[in-house]
C-alpha cells in the first residue's frame, strides 16, 4: 500500500461521522447534530439541556420503538445516509408524567405555508 493510500484509510477511519435529528415532542421540534457513535443516553443529555428534563424522565423513539440507552445511535438505524443536514431523521420524545408512566407520543403536524399568490 503506498503512503497516501495508508494516509486515505487513516483519514477515513478518524473521519468525524455526523448525523442530524430532530427531535419532536407536542410543538416542539429540536434539531440536535451528533456522531453516528453517540449513545441514546448521551442524546438524551443533549435534549436535557434544553428541556430540563432529566435523561430517566426521556423515553426516545424511532417508528414508535422505544430506543435503547446503551446503544449507540448507528446502531439504532441512524446514519449519514439516513440522517442527512437536508432531511434529519425523525426521533419521537415522550417525558415520564407525575404518575411515573410515560405519556403518549404526541406530534403536532408541521405547519404548511400558505399558497403563492398566482402572477
Amino acid at each position: 500500500m503506498t503512503e497516501n493510500a495508508k494516509s486515505w484509510v487513516r483519514l477515513q477511519s478518524t473521519a468525524i461521522m455526523e448525523i442530524f435529528v430532530m427531535v419532536r415532542r407536542e410543538k416542539t421540534t429540536i434539531f440536535l447534530d451528533c456522531k453516528e457513535a453517540t449513545t441514546v443516553y448521551e442524546l438524551k443529555k443533549m435534549v436535557e439541556g434544553i428541556t430540563k428534563k432529566a435523561p430517566e424522565d426521556q423515553r426516545l423513539y424511532k417508528d414508535d420503538q422505544a430506543l435503547d440507552d446503551s446503544k449507540t445511535l448507528e446502531d439504532c438505524g441512524f446514519t449519514t445516509q439516513t440522517a442527512k443536514a437536508q432531511s434529519p431523521a425523525l426521533i419521537s420524545l415522550s417525558f415520564r408524567g407525575e404518575d411515573g408512566e410515560f405519556e403518549p407520543v404526541v406530534i403536532a403536524p408541521l405547519s404548511t405555508p400558505p399558497e403563492l399568490p398566482m402572477s
